[in-house]
């Protein structure tokens, strides 16, 4: 997750607003969950997938343009945003019915209300101290 979170620029990540790094974060777990599986060969998936930061980054780029989009209306298009990073962003890679299966369930769980809920939790949400990226 460092490796991640090191890949927003500091002052990029806080500009946002409490709701979007939150999402986020769920977005950064996502993605970390996805690369470490890799390492466990045919336990962790059907095949080799390349997963890059540059699927984060694109991902991170889609929920910014959705969430502007929404206009602040305060709803999150979850069901919207799951199918895009789960069958586009990270599903392009996927070929495997059961890897795309688990990818939509660790979606399911991750990008839901619970996660904004359970904001106070992140060291980054409203009222705490900003993200600051860690040094290497």
């Amino acid at each position: 997750m460092n490796r991640a979170f090191v890949s927003y620029k500091p002052e990029e990540f806080d500009e946002r607003e409490g709701k979007i790094r939150t999402i986020l974060f769920g977005l950064t777990f996502f993605h970390s969950v996805m690369c470490e599986r890799r390492k466990f060969g045919p336990k962790g998936f059907n095949m080799r997938y390349p997963f890059s930061d540059g699927d984060l980054r694109d991902s991170s780029i889609v929920l910014q343009n959705y969430m502007d989009g929404a206009g602040g209306s305060g709803k999150v298009p979850w069901d919207d945003l799951k199918y895009l990073i789960g069958e586009i962003m990270y599903g392009g890679h996927i070929v495997n019915d059961w890897d795309r299966l688990l990818c939509a369930a660790y979606l399911e769980n991750l990008l839901n209300d619970q996660l904004l809920d359970e904001a106070e939790l992140f060291p980054f949400a409203e009222g705490k101290a900003s993200f600051k990226c860690p040094v290497a």
